[in-house]
């Protein structure tokens, strides 16, 4: 009969060993360091790795290069060049110049990196296998079973701390920290506290780069690949520590740690605990998670992937146009037909502009054009679906009330007129023509296989731009057809008028600034 016992989960370990006799390290036929005071350390699943005292090296060794690793039990390393005559090893030893605890006995020793060096002379030492045993739990078999039901990084972060508590790791605060790729904010910021119900989501704008408090915090040290922080926070304030530490320190944190979180695009996110056990964190607690910080870190690259899809189909096609594509409508052709109000708003002369300002400053004029239309559009429920060279195209969804549809379109466009006037000092003037149409559309996707334009197509949407062409040459500001003339407070009747590429003539009616803003500012009855 055969039995199959389950193996014993392992948990990680590390621990260092005195060699006996000499040791020797060589590279070719030269001794580079020749001790009788050798260390072997064993840490689970790396090769066994032999520590020389840096007393016995006998070649010159430099200055710290930029090179630095994070390892949660021994601290950051540090890396050297070696000269063995005239060739230089770059990066050929490492050290833990400031060791923590755990790991303390290798305080003045170096290791030498397998391109270094050719052979060590072990004498009657012999290394032990390293462990390479699984590591398993409650935290290890929740993120390979149960972490991907999650569907939101606030949902995840609370669950992995509690599932850390599962496993005996006294974690008491948790934070996470991802970059993102949205055009105002830089990433998102998740923390956890023992004993608070939410999880507080911060969203720093690009401004954080610049903030003293950031700059002189764990995150940016880790975030910039300058290797990972521990502090033992029971050892009391220290000159060099982050400001952050006397604050956990006095809300009975003991133990520290930041360590970097990979993306697989190479941006380094960043994971920080904080401990409340009188004895800080454990070799087997910190060994833990840095196994698990890998996968830890695929969930997260998750749901920042998605959020920064989300934000950039926002920024590039809008909010309801990109909640469409988000929600599988991404084949050409896909899309419905709804009736709406257009609008279409061009910037007036954007060419003198051009000439007068110069191409650096007319973008920012530009730029300012189209954040005060798409601030107003979209406060009144309507969206921008695009720029088009110095113009906008936005609509206005009706549903089943086509008269909110107008009024939501003559506000925007009577607020766009008037906010242009507010000319902040040192900026141009700013004046713009705008067409209003309202119809039936396909509000949807065209164009080739391969590039796709989630857009409004239809005669409305042509009416509105030579609506708009229209009004721009007459000097009319606002120019509407005739179905959204009801929300008018005061219109001036064109007539019908021929518009270019419009089959039959088409009446329509020129807005009176000052009198419609004074009726669209009303309460509604």
């Amino acid at each position: 009969m055969n039995v199959h016992a389950t193996p014993r989960a392992q948990s990680y370990d590390i621990s260092i060993e005195p060699l006996d006799g000499k040791v020797e390290v060589y590279r070719n036929d030269v001794l580079l360091a020749a001790t009788t005071r050798a260390l072997v350390m064993y840490e689970t699943r790396l090769a066994p790795a032999i520590y020389i005292p840096r007393d016995d090296v006998l070649v010159p060794l430099g200055d710290p290069t930029e090179l630095q690793t994070f390892c949660p039990f021994k601290g950051t390393a540090s890396y050297r060049d070696m000269y063995v005559g005239e060739e230089k090893v770059a990066n050929a030893v490492w050290s833990y110049d400031t060791p923590l605890p755990e790991s303390a006995g290798i305080r003045g020793y170096v290791g030498f990196m397998p391109q270094a060096h050719t052979r060590i002379e072990l004498g009657d030492n012999s290394l032990n296998e390293g462990a390479d045993g699984h590591v398993s739990g409650p935290l290890v078999d929740w993120l390979l079973r149960g972490a991907a039901s999650f569907r939101t990084a606030e949902e995840f972060t609370r669950a992995l701390a509690e599932k850390m508590l599962d496993h005996g790791i006294a974690v008491s605060r948790l934070s996470v920290l991802a970059w993102s790729l949205h055009p105002l904010i830089a990433g998102k910021h998740y923390i956890w506290e023992k004993g608070k119900a939410e999880i507080s989501t911060y969203a720093p704008t690009y401004e954080i780069h610049d903030h003293p408090a950031f700059n002189n915090s764990p995150l940016r040290h880790v975030s910039n690949g300058l290797g990972g922080i521990r502090q033992r926070l029971t050892d009391g304030p220290t000159d060099t520590e982050f400001p952050i530490m006397q604050e956990l320190r006095a809300q009975g944190a003991t133990d520290y740690v930041a360590m970097p979180m990979p993306f697989s695009d190479g941006r380094i996110n960043v994971l920080t605990m904080s401990c409340d056990h009188p004895d800080g964190f454990t070799t087997a607690n910190l060994g833990l998670i840095f196994e698990c910080s890998a996968v830890i870190g695929r969930y997260y690259e998750v749901f920042m992937q998605r959020e920064n899809a989300q934000s950039l189909l926002e920024t590039y096609v809008g909010k309801r146009s990109g909640a469409r594509v988000l929600g599988g409508e991404i084949r050409r052709g896909d899309g419905d037909e709804i009736d709406a109000a257009i609008m279409f708003c061009d910037l007036r002369g954007s060419t003198r502009l051009e000439e007068e300002l110069g191409r650096a400053s007319y973008i920012g004029t530009l730029n300012r054009f189209f954040e005060t239309v798409s601030e107003i559009v979209h406060a009144h429920e309507g969206e921008v679906l695009k720029f088009i060279g110095d113009a906008v195209l936005a609509v206005f969804p009706a549903g089943a009330d086509a008269q909110t549809a107008h009024r939501q379109a003559m506000t925007s466009a009577t607020g766009i007129v008037t906010k242009l006037t507010e000319t902040p000092e040192g900026d141009v003037a700013l004046d713009c023509a705008i067409g209003l149409a309202y119809g039936r559309v396909t509000y949807g996707n065209v164009g080739s296989k391969e590039r796709l334009d989630f857009t409004v197509i239809g005669q409305a949407a042509n009416i509105a731009a030579r609506l708009g062409d229209y009004g721009k040459a007459t000097g009319h500001r606002i120019v509407v057809s005739e179905e959204v003339e009801s929300a008018c407070g005061n219109c001036l009747p064109l007539g019908e008028v021929a518009l270019h590429n419009v089959s039959h003539p088409v009446t329509c009616y020129a807005v009176e600034i000052d009198r419609t803003m004074f009726r669209a500012q009303q309460p509604e009855s």
